[in-house]
């Protein structure tokens, strides 16, 4: 695990002060860089020693057959696993005859800087090889937000204390061996050798890779090209096979004099351009980043981010610790979504293999809330990426034999690839969850024109699959029957809350769109009658309630299950301790799912319910996944118990920069990240879009002396800045523009030429702080951030 004094607290950015190799595999995750098209692991230049080498294309996969001992109708038959790309971060050095290597000679200092404003990870290195050799290693590498199929490093050597011969091999390498798989179900499958050898070309000073998948038949293209500065003769040599390219650098140098090498990255890949086509864009983007240069490609970089820290920068006074980890978090969400254009968003982003690369529920449920208040153009490509795929749910929904659509519960190209089916296909609330994030985009926003161009046809398609999905009963109620929730521990169960509400909201949202767009709705084969029976079906929803204990039920008969043995039984994750049977038929909860829904439906619950609710489940939930703390965050905070929130805040922020799940090594968790901005803004910041209205309703932990946030609401940006006993609500986009909202459940009209400062609610909590299972309180908070 990572320790507390493993990276520096600082608030722009994430320094590791010296090189540990027993958490090198969880740092490369941390210092991982992408747009959204192109990933790169925090490797080292040289390679070697690496925790899990990675380099990734979005949704580039490979198809792998998905193995049952016993199958049934209605089992997804392939997987879809993201493929370890060609390599171009590579750069290695020899310094006279001695390869730098980290493991040998003396490491005199070694430091890396991911810079968050900057968009850049640098390594400082202070060497001495085995012979006495020493040298200086600078090297900075950034994936371009601005030229979407550009990655660029610059790597520069100094000699130091004598006259030294320099080598620099500059590679491309394709089908890197990877370490065995692991025996944790979250963790990717190892595909041998994925990448056929279709073409390769050389200059004096590059390459290009050409490859295909095997089975998906997906090609891709990598070039390089290098160019070096140096004084003196520099001797330089090509050289390229199937599998790898090298372009070698020989230069000698006097102490004092440096050598810099800048190598251009280009990455392209298709499943139906032609292969010179593939091989030409690449070949244009390297020529592109020549033309703008490093020193551009560094500005380019700044002027995006100075952009988007201006509309979505957090402010956390009182504890650095969070401060820096929400712009971390901050970050990573921008590069997993940027430039993904048409593609989703794995749970991993581009920064490791985990789960396969695929992509689930949680894009929607926190990522997309996140990119749509700070940068909605990203979330409006995801958004788009979903119903490229809908002819996949619609084929789906029908092989299950339901009407509409059913989107997978995990994918990289929109086929189901969940072997298993009941966290999996039975997992439902995926689809309401697309179209809740659908509906949002267009409340906030103000943007219809997403909902007329495939929106419509999203909450239609899932409208109907509720419609199949649900029953009315004789009293009238509607229910939903053999569901999963967000809770895997309670699988396949009948009116799961979460999923209930969910669908009620979808098929309210999508009967009101229908209204909106009657002409397309036509064409959808739509009319108002149909859109009236979804609309009777959400208002008569069954919500299970316990009139004994006052609480709702997570599911029919939750409250009525045996306890869960925390007195013996307290190994977690439990998942990789205790049979799924046993966990399904107990009163334990993986990650908060009824507290989902007290958090997308409030204004389904009154605050006394919501108080016993969060009293009742914070007893019965273990928090086994990472999407938990934020949510159980917000809720606390909602309820009054503001220093629980805050502890919870620090988890969900310290999940990768603490590897506190042991398991960051496969890549970051993209959700948890986008839960430290939902615990700081819309737990401590209180913000809420029910009803298509935008509420505040501000409040800060002892530990917490100010907060300050942006939000973009249709198309204005509104800054909240909370401190002491009172908010202050700025609109910075001109003396005309103005922000209606709701402060405290006061009605306020913000204007950008008057400011308006309002005194804060006093929130008190109606029952005592909750205690957590055994062996489950929040991470402890450092003494720094106390």
């Amino acid at each position: 695990m990572i320790g507390p004094d493993t990276f520096a607290v600082e608030p722009w950015h994430v320094r590791e002060t010296k090189l540990d190799l027993s958490v090198l595999g969880p740092s490369e995750s941390v210092f991982a860089l992408s747009n959204g098209h192109i990933g790169l692991r925090g490797n080292l230049d040289e390679g070697d020693p690496h925790g899990l080498p990675g380099t990734y294309l979005n949704s580039f996969y490979e198809d792998r057959p998905l193995p049952y001992a016993e199958a049934g109708y209605g089992y997804p038959e392939v997987g879809q696993t993201v493929v370890n790309v060609t390599n171009g971060k590579i750069v290695r050095l020899l310094v006279d005859d001695e390869p730098f290597d980290v493991r040998y000679g003396e490491l005199l200092s070694h430091e890396r800087v991911l810079d968050l404003r900057a968009g850049t990870l640098t390594r400082s290195v202070d060497w001495v090889s085995p012979a006495g050799r020493r040298v200086r290693v600078r090297s900075t590498r950034l994936v371009s937000f601005v030229q979407r199929a550009v990655a660029a490093v610059e790597y520069v050597v100094e000699a130091v204390d004598g006259p030294a011969r320099l080598t620099l091999q500059s590679e491309l390498v394709a089908n890197e061996a990877m370490p065995a798989q692991s025996a944790d179900p979250r963790a990717a499958a190892v595909l041998a050798s994925p990448l056929q050898a279709v073409e390769h070309d050389t200059s004096r000073t590059g390459a290009t890779l050409v490859h295909r998948t095997r089975a998906s038949g997906l090609q891709l293209a990598a070039g390089m090209d290098n160019s070096l500065e140096a004084e003196g003769r520099v001797e330089c040599d090509t050289r390229v096979s199937d599998d790898w390219a090298r372009t070698t650098f020989v230069v000698a140098v006097e102490p004092g004099q440096r050598v810099r090498l800048v190598k251009h990255l280009a990455y392209g890949w298709s499943a139906q351009r032609s292969q010179p086509a593939l091989r030409d864009q690449v070949a244009g983007a390297l020529s592109g980043a020549r033309y703008t240069g490093w020193e551009g490609l560094l500005r380019e970089q700044r002027q995006y981010l100075d952009e988007f820290w201006d509309a979505a920068d957090v402010l956390v006074e009182g504890d650095a610790e969070v401060q820096q980890a929400v712009r971390f978090a901050l970050f990573h969400v921008l590069q997993a979504g940027a430039r993904g254009e048409g593609r989703g968003i794995p749970g991993k982003g581009l920064t490791g293999p985990g789960y396969d690369g695929h992509i689930f529920w949680d894009t929607e449920a926190y990522v997309l809330p996140v990119l749509t208040y700070t940068a909605p153009d990203a979330a409006r490509d995801a958004l788009r990426w979903r119903w490229t795929t809908l002819g996949k749910a619609r084929a789906r929904a029908h092989e299950l034999g339901l009407r509409g659509a059913a989107f997978p519960w995990r994918t990289i190209r929109g086929e189901e690839c969940s072997g298993y089916w009941p966290a999996g296909t039975a997992a439902f609330h995926v689809n309401a969850d697309i179209a809740t994030a659908v509906e949002r985009y267009r409340v906030v926003t103000g943007d219809d024109a997403l909902e007329a161009d495939g929106g419509l046809e999203v909450l239609v398609e899932t409208a109907r699959l509720w419609m199949s999905l649900g029953h009315h009963q004789a009293d009238g109620s509607w229910h939903v029957a053999g569901v999963t929730g967000p809770d895997e521990y309670s699988a396949v169960v009948d009116d799961n809350v979460f999923t209930n509400l969910a669908a009620a909201h979808n098929l309210t949202a999508a009967a009101a769109a229908v209204r909106r767009h009657q002409d397309r709705a036509r064409t959808l084969g739509v009319d108002l009658e149909e859109a009236a029976t979804w609309v009777d079906a959400a208002k008569a929803v069954h919500v299970p309630y316990d009139e004994r204990l006052r609480v709702h039920q997570q599911h029919e008969g939750f409250t009525r299950l045996p306890e869960w043995d925390f007195e013996h039984r307290r190994e977690y994750p439990l998942l990789l301790h205790a049979p799924y049977f046993d966990l399904y038929r107990r009163q334990v909860c993986k990650q908060s799912d009824l507290g989902m829904a007290l958090f997308w439906f409030g204004d389904r619950f009154d605050e006394d319910d919501v108080a016993r609710d969060v009293d009742y489940y914070e007893r019965r939930t273990v928090r086994d996944s990472s999407l938990s703390a934020c949510v159980q965050a917000v809720l606390a905070a909602q309820v009054g118990h503001l220093d629980l929130a805050h502890d919870y805040t620090y988890e969900a922020a310290s999940v990768d920069l603490r590897d506190l799940h042991h398991n960051t090594l496969d890549g970051l968790h993209i959700a948890s990240l986008a839960g430290t901005w939902m615990a700081l803004v819309q737990g401590f910041g209180g913000l809420r879009d029910t009803a298509g209205e935008l509420s505040l309703d501000p409040g800060l932990p002892s530990g917490i002396s100010r907060l300050r946030f942006s939000v973009r609401w249709r198309g204005c940006t509104l800054r909240v800045d909370v401190r002491g006993h009172e908010a202050t609500y700025e609109v910075h986009d001109g003396p005309d523009a103005q922000v209606r909202l709701r402060h405290a459940g006061e009605e306020v009209v913000v204007t950008g030429s008057a400011p308006v400062t309002l005194p804060l609610r006093q929130r008190v909590p109606l029952l005592p702080r909750p205690q957590q299972p055994p062996g489950r309180e929040p991470a402890p908070r450092t003494p720094a951030a106390r």
